[in-house]
């Protein structure tokens, strides 16, 4: 069993108050008004978590948990210094040094108080921290587009889910807020188009989806053709919103910086354990709903990947969560809310939820939630709404013990209501590792990063465009195409004509948990579609739209005779279908073993360190259930020698007593030799013979101890080379990586288009 998280001190006994960190898997909920020392406690919690090596990702609506990068193992004024309050130091009349030097030793004192020093603060760097700024370069930006990529692992419901989350926030941010999922039909037209996007494993960006809004893929919604349910006019309308969106110049931030990816929030280049910070307090209120809605569904993706488990793997802490799980109100960041609460304890992940309104709170949905650490309330109608909803999750409540213990708090006092635990506890919160400077502005997050060592760098991309080889004599007319031949126009002035063929795969293997899509088009010049066509040789981007009206005052190039032979042109057609089968591949790596499989476009490096988690993760796990085993042979021995370290205690006594009596006997035996008596003599004797006796129970004893002394250590010795051979056999497992081969069935793949393209 993992030591428990130490968050104070049980105020009736003075003792550590330890919090069991598996608890954490079925949730928390951190309650109390402004100045309760809720914050504190969050942090508190968030070392503790750093110390076990365990990630989080921090959502900070106000800027407070940036403090988790503040700690100062040597707990110099100097290192306070950047961080104190000018404004304080004004108002009481002291230089900022002055203050620097007071807050360093108001730190010292309170953590020596508290048991805690240099020790404990550097073990807090046995993870990882950053501060991201989505929207904002001020720390690491983090790109919205991989929110769009198709999600893996996730059951029908759950798709649906974050289908309907991902339309909301999308429609929210560009300010069409309170749309119905079931009744609205922007918002039932963006669902569709994502749904039927990621049921096949196809990744969409904000460009595609935008003009698919302009032109769906489909041609009916329900029992309604698509131009009666939603006409032409009005999606262009609402494309030409969303598009406003993408063009607005703040918006190109949110598509700068790290994907959106848990892998990379979570861990770190080298695949340390993180704490990721992501600051919204810059954000206006749809910008965060819209990113905390997308982050909550990438969790969510995340935690069904993982292996299940009822060990903590990991965090997520919502600091400030009034408005994302109202009672009433369905925002788009509580689907994904609350199937987090409902999925997540299974796969070890954890969630930590704090607020100081207990009023605006979904009770119901908080059901899941095992742990309640209630502070200082602001209202009596606060605390008697927390009261109704913990008695209506709780049927056997002791109301009024619970009512009696949150009346008259003091700041930094919690009750902790704990399932595991049975009664409620009343702890006060330690002292924190992190020096709390309180909210810190944007403009300080450079310093923070700087501070851990973390700076981001915008990676730079290119494009390559096709050149159109020369082409011959042009004519004002187009040439006559047959009507079975479909025919394509992309670009203006003089066209050429070529052969455009684009298909769509699939490739989905349950086995792997792998759903992947692709596209692949060519453009082929006529005098290539002789004989076995070299597909492979031109091969370019498949197109989003496949415009099919001539343009005005174009010339046209004559028409070859392949174009109008409709036998030439369906053996072509089934020359590229098979092409795309033997061609078309999606290459995962695989680890039998652990039954690990990549993503498609996941590296090797990058698998192998999930591997590697994933391997620690199970070899702690098998190691747990050894030391389970060995504790209760050491406990038993233990129990042995303390008991016989007693009674070693008793013969020693025993014996100094016989002893005395063996002198005392001796000394008899003098006089009575003197005096001519002989049974003094005999008793003497018998002293002696007990004194023996109890010198050899002595002996014994000691022998014994030396004995169970030397098996404990030897199970020690054991229980650690086990341990350290299971984790060398798994990293030896983690180690192993396969490329595997995927290749679309033939019914998985599509003709999107084939046929006559007109290129300038």
């Amino acid at each position: 069993m993992r030591e428990g998280f130490y968050l104070g001190r049980v105020r009736d006994t003075g003792e550590r108050y330890l919090y069991d960190p598996d608890d954490l898997v079925t949730h928390a909920v951190i309650l109390g008004m402004t100045g309760s020392g809720k914050t504190g406690l969050g942090i508190g919690l968030l070392e503790e978590a750093a110390r076990r090596e365990i990630p989080a990702l921090v959502l900070d609506p106000k800027g407070d948990l940036t403090n988790l990068l503040l700690h100062f193992p040597k707990l110099r004024p100097e290192d306070f210094l950047p961080w104190v309050s000018a404004e304080e130091a004004r108002r009481r009349g002291i230089s900022r040094e002055a203050l620097a030097r007071e807050k360093a030793e108001l730190w010292r004192k309170g953590l020596a108080r508290d048991g805690l020093g240099e020790a404990e603060i550097r073990e807090l760097e046995r993870v990882g921290y950053a501060v991201f700024t989505p929207g904002s370069s001020a720390g690491i930006p983090i790109s919205i587009l991989a929110s769009l990529k198709a999600p893996t692992g996730l059951d029908a419901e759950a798709l649906a889910d974050r289908v309907a989350a991902t339309a909301s926030a999308i429609l929210s941010l560009a300010g069409l807020s309170d749309l119905d999922p079931v009744q609205d039909r922007e918002h039932i037209l963006v669902s569709r188009i994502l749904l039927e996007a990621w049921e096949k494993g196809e990744d969409l960006t904000l460009e595609r989806l935008i003009l698919r809004v302009q032109r769906p893929p489909f041609s009916r919604l329900g029992v309604f053709d698509l131009e009666t349910f939603f006409p032409e006019r009005a999606r262009t309308e609402l494309a030409l919103r969303l598009n406003a969106l993408l063009a607005s110049p703040g918006f190109a931030l949110w598509t700068k910086g790290v994907p959106l990816s848990m892998d990379r929030l979570l861990f770190d280049e080298g695949g340390r354990p993180r704490h990721a910070v992501v600051y919204l307090a810059h954000l206006d209120d749809a910008e965060r709903i819209f990113l905390v809605t997308l982050l909550l569904g990438e969790l969510l993706s995340w935690t069904l990947r993982q292996s299940g488990t009822e060990r903590l793997r990991a965090l997520l802490y919502f600091d400030e969560v009034y408005g994302y799980l109202p009672p009433t109100r369905v925002p788009p960041s509580k689907p994904p809310l609350l199937r987090l609460l409902k999925q997540a304890r299974a796969f070890g992940v954890g969630l930590v939820l704090a607020t100081q309104n207990p009023v605006d709170l979904d009770y119901k949905a908080l059901s899941n939630a095992g742990t309640w650490f209630i502070g200082r309330l602001q209202t009596e109608q606060d605390k008697a709404r927390l009261l109704d909803g913990l008695e209506s999750l709780a049927g056997g409540l002791e109301r009024g013990e619970l009512d009696r213990m949150i009346s008259g708090l003091e700041k930094r006092v919690f009750v902790a209501k704990n399932v595991h635990e049975g009664a409620p506890r009343l702890f006060s919160t330690r002292w924190v590792m992190n020096y709390l400077a309180g909210p810190l502005g944007k403009e300080r997050i450079p310093e923070l990063n700087a501070r851990v060592g973390v700076r981001y760098q915008e990676g730079e991309a290119a494009e390559k465009t096709p050149i159109n080889a020369e082409a011959p004599e042009t004519l004002p007319d187009r040439p006559a195409v047959p009507a079975w031949l479909e025919e394509y126009f992309f670009g203006e002035g003089t066209l050429y004509p070529q052969l455009f063929a684009q298909a769509e795969y699939r490739v989905a293997r349950k086995k792997y948990g792998v759903h992947a899509s692709g596209e692949v088009a060519v453009l082929v010049p006529p005098e290539e579609l002789k004989g076995l066509v070299p597909w492979e040789d031109f091969v370019v981007e498949p197109r989003e739209e496949l415009p099919d009206r001539p343009p005005a005052n174009a010339r046209y190039a004559p028409l070859p005779a392949v174009f109008t032979d409709v036998r030439a042109m369906r053996r072509l057609e089934r020359a590229f279908k098979d092409w795309v089968y033997q061609h078309a591949r999606v290459t995962i790596w695989v680890n039998e073993a652990l039954d690990l499989a990549s993503e498609p476009d996941e590296p090797k490096e990058a698998f192998l360190k999930r591997a590697e988690r994933e391997a620690r993760f199970l070899a702690q796990e098998e190691i747990q259930k050894l030391e389970k085993k060995y504790r209760r042979r050491i406990a038993s021995l233990k129990k042995r020698l303390e008991r016989e370290k007693r009674e070693l205690a008793e013969d020693e006594a025993e014996l100094k007593r016989r002893k005395l009596e063996e002198m005392g006997g001796y000394l008899e035996t003098v006089l009575a030799l003197f005096g001519g008596r002989r049974r003094s003599v005999t008793a003497a004797l018998s002293k002696r013979r007990m004194s023996a006796r109890a010198a050899e129970e002595v002996e014994e004893s000691r022998a014994e101890i030396r004995r169970l002394e030397e098996e404990i250590a030897e199970l020690e010795e054991e229980l650690a080379a086990e341990a350290e051979a299971i984790r060398a056999r798994w990293l030896e497992l983690a180690a192993e990586a396969k490329p595997l081969e995927l290749r679309p069935y033939k019914k998985d793949i599509g003709l999107e288009a084939f046929g006559l393209a007109w290129v300038p």
